[in-house]
């Protein structure tokens, strides 16, 4: 782990304590009583039109010209959809891991586990899935020239600057204390209002939260045009 925020909290990747937060365990004993009793219609209307239909104009007007659509990912919120765009130019290994774990579906139904008002919010927490560690190594850090600022999306990691593997945060705020010390590789380009609707975990636990908001599906976007 390396920098230390100015309100104290370590950004890395949180090791779960007894009576901390939400309990994996219970999480996903609830996602599977989800699956096996059958999606509610109307969640599942919604995801299924989301999956069948082309991505919205809105969409692509929030999407800088000249950009790749494989270097966008479209992340849905039941609240409305964040639009991020990656920077392979500065963060090419963790942009590649990015999208290998988005086109595996890793990130579907992904809580964000811990977010920390006038911070970050955080994903991707392999024991969400039920895997105590990514069967995928480690990304070795590329530190880069972009600042933290709200919007910003940084690669998470433990004590070790080369250890990044899934977990990633969306800024809240800006951050430059992070700069250089973590690994930026996108930013969002619209639907930042909806990350702002996203539950706050709790100061005295590190920012853990309890009922977290979840991703329902994350898709790299030129698959979906």
């Amino acid at each position: 782990m390396g920098s230390v925020c100015a309100t104290g909290l370590a950004l890395r990747t949180v090791e779960r304590r007894d009576g901390g937060g939400m309990d994996v365990r219970h999480f996903n004993r609830r996602r599977r009583r989800i699956e096996e009793e059958g999606t509610p219609l109307r969640r599942r209307s919604f995801l299924m039109g989301l999956a069948a239909a082309s991505l919205p104009t809105s969409t692509f007007a929030a999407i800088p010209a000249m950009t790749s659509l494989d270097d966008v990912v479209v992340l849905q919120l039941r609240e409305g959809q964040v639009v991020i765009r990656l920077h392979p130019e500065a963060a090419p290994r963790h942009v590649e891991r990015i999208k290998t774990l988005v086109r595996q579906g890793f990130y579907d139904g992904m809580p964000f586990h811990r977010v920390v008002d006038g911070f970050m919010a955080q994903t991707g927490d392999s024991r969400f899935k039920g895997m105590r560690e990514l069967p995928m190594p480690n990304v070795p850090a590329e530190f880069n020239a972009t600042a933290f600022k709200r919007g910003v999306v940084g690669m998470a990691r433990s004590r070790n600057p080369n250890s990044a593997r899934s977990q990633f945060f969306i800024m809240l705020a800006d951050g430059d204390f992070l700069n250089g010390r973590y690994t930026a590789f996108g930013s969002v380009v619209a639907g930042m209002e909806f990350m702002d609707k996203v539950r706050r975990g709790s100061p005295e636990d590190q920012g853990l939260v309890a009922n977290p908001s979840s991703i329902v599906m994350m898709r790299v976007a030129g698959d979906m045009a």
